[in-house]
């Protein structure tokens, strides 16, 4: 894999998240243009970033060939799609098709499986690299674990919970489309990390109950299974009651504890303490925490980013945790 060059990165959406990529493409000096959705998004980002965005949507963009945006498109090396959820997939083929080749989707990267398929598809044929974007990968806190671990030798068993706050998820202006993926939409986070840390899955058993308006398809999740490396895992979540997404790790000598995930405690075999460990936070402190990382993975090396095919690969274990034994 080989560093981007310069001159454009085409950034796809204008809301929170697309400020965020704003900031740290601009910290790292790289040159971007932007296309968000609507007028009231272009002011609102062109406000926040003094960056100008835009509007009308990345397909109406793209269709108007005398548009100096879209004359340059043929000169874009990578793009950045920070959309909602549901426009992810689209936005990520309508750019394979124009030629783009290498691109970077906000996680999860796709509504569901047949829009992720769809996107990995076309992709293959045109020979593009897509990554999808797990910042929590790239947090300090999952940096300090990793060596940790390491130094230990392995994770030995390691156990994660996913608890949404669906009072908050109820009232929010996600669509419905959305709120019904919601574990793949934004439980995925918490999960991913967990099995990056602790190592992905060979065996899942399964369990569920419960529903939510919002959420027909369950809402209470217990489960377990064993990694690759051996390690035993479990996992719960109850959207029915309070909680917070948290993870533990063991290896032979500590307990690393991800509580809030951007922060890391630890305790070492034979103590009963439990120790904040210092963490070098400083960029998570100043963007939002592990997006300069990631961005920056990005733009050099891809290390540690999941492309497209493994995110379609990771797929079967979300669909495991949701069905039910």
């Amino acid at each position: 894999m080989t560093t981007i060059p310069s001159p454009k990165i085409l950034l796809v959406g204008a809301g929170y998240m697309a400020m965020e990529y704003a900031k740290v493409l601009k910290s790292l000096k790289k040159s971007f243009l932007v296309v968000g959705r609507s007028e009231e998004s272009a002011l609102d980002f062109e406000k926040a970033t003094g960056v100008s965005a835009a509007a009308g949507g990345i397909e109406n963009w793209l269709k108007q060939e005398n548009h100096l945006g879209a004359r340059l498109l043929s000169q874009l090396r990578a793009a950045i799609i920070a959309t909602n959820e549901d426009q992810l997939g689209l936005s990520a083929r309508l750019l394979i098709q124009r030629g783009v080749k290498s691109i970077l989707l906000e996680k999860p990267g796709g509504l569901n499986r047949t829009d992720l398929e769809k996107t990995k598809k076309l992709a293959t044929e045109k020979k593009v690299e897509i990554f999808v974007a797990f910042n929590r990968r790239f947090y300090a806190s999952t940096f300090k674990a990793q060596e940790i671990i390491k130094k230990d030798g392995e994770a030995t068993s390691f156990k994660f919970d996913f608890t949404e706050r669906s009072n908050l998820i109820e009232k929010s202006d996600k669509s419905v489309a959305v709120k019904r993926e919601w574990l793949l939409a934004n439980s995925s986070h918490v999960i991913d990390l967990a099995f990056f840390l602790g190592g992905k899955p060979k065996k899942i058993n399964s369990y569920k109950t419960g529903k939510l308006n919002w959420h027909p398809n369950g809402s209470i999740y217990a489960g377990s299974g064993i990694s690759q490396s051996g390690a035993l895992f479990s996992y719960h979540a109850n959207w029915e009651s309070a909680g917070r997404w948290e993870i533990e790790i063991m290896t032979p000598k500590h307990k690393l504890i991800f509580k809030p995930l951007e922060q890391l405690q630890i305790q070492k075999i034979g103590s009963m303490a439990v120790k904040e460990l210092p963490i070098n936070d400083k960029l998570d402190m100043e963007f939002k925490p592990g997006l300069y990382r990631l961005v920056k993975s990005f733009l050099t090396d891809q290390k540690n980013l999941p492309t497209i095919a493994e995110q379609m690969e990771n797929l079967k274990y979300y669909e495991l945790i949701e069905s039910h034994v």
